[in-house]
């Protein structure tokens, strides 16, 4: 597709960030859980959550665009998954496209960004969680030279999933 753009996120992106991964989210994985525990898991999706990341500097987060609408979205942040960081670390926190532009290279060039970013910040490793049945993000992850490090208890509500923590030493790529 084309006309992709690129740009940072500010606290007056909040509401529009909440909105887009609370849909991601849902068009991705809603169909896994109970309505009472898909709506649970997407209050803490809030604008005001949203907007308290926004304004910390530990926070980052970069948006695709299509025709000034929002497609996708990364962000990277301090580290909270269960490991032992072995040096300065980010955790890739959040990483959505949403399906129409799937393929569309907007993925490559958002993990680029964040690969960037966290060296920019000194970080020497990179961790995320990853859904342990979504083989396609799976893959992508493993491309760019991360490797799995654990399970992780990710819930949703009331529901349990189990995640898979995934590393990547930054040092080891140019």
């Amino acid at each position: 597709m084309t006309g992709i753009s690129y740009r940072m996120a500010g606290t007056a992106d909040a509401a529009m960030l909440a909105s887009l991964a609370r849909r991601t989210f849902t068009e991705t994985f809603g169909h896994l859980y109970k309505p009472e525990d898909l709506a649970a898991f997407l209050e803490s999706h809030s604008t005001e959550r949203w907007a308290e990341e926004l304004a910390s500097p530990g926070f980052a987060v970069r948006i695709a665009l299509s025709e000034g609408e929002a497609v996708a979205f990364i962000k990277i942040g301090p580290p909270t998954l269960p490991f032992t960081p072995v040096g300065p670390s980010i955790e890739l926190r959040q990483f959505y496209v949403l399906k129409p532009w799937q393929g569309a290279g907007i993925a490559p060039a958002l993990m680029d960004w964040a690969i960037g970013e966290a060296r920019r910040r000194g970080a020497e490793h990179l961790y995320l969680s990853v859904f342990t049945d979504n083989h396609r993000a799976r893959r992508f992850y493993a491309r760019y030279g991360f490797t799995e490090i654990g399970p992780y208890a990710f819930k949703v509500g009331t529901h349990v999933d189990e995640d898979i923590v995934m590393h990547l030493a930054l040092e080891a790529r140019p």
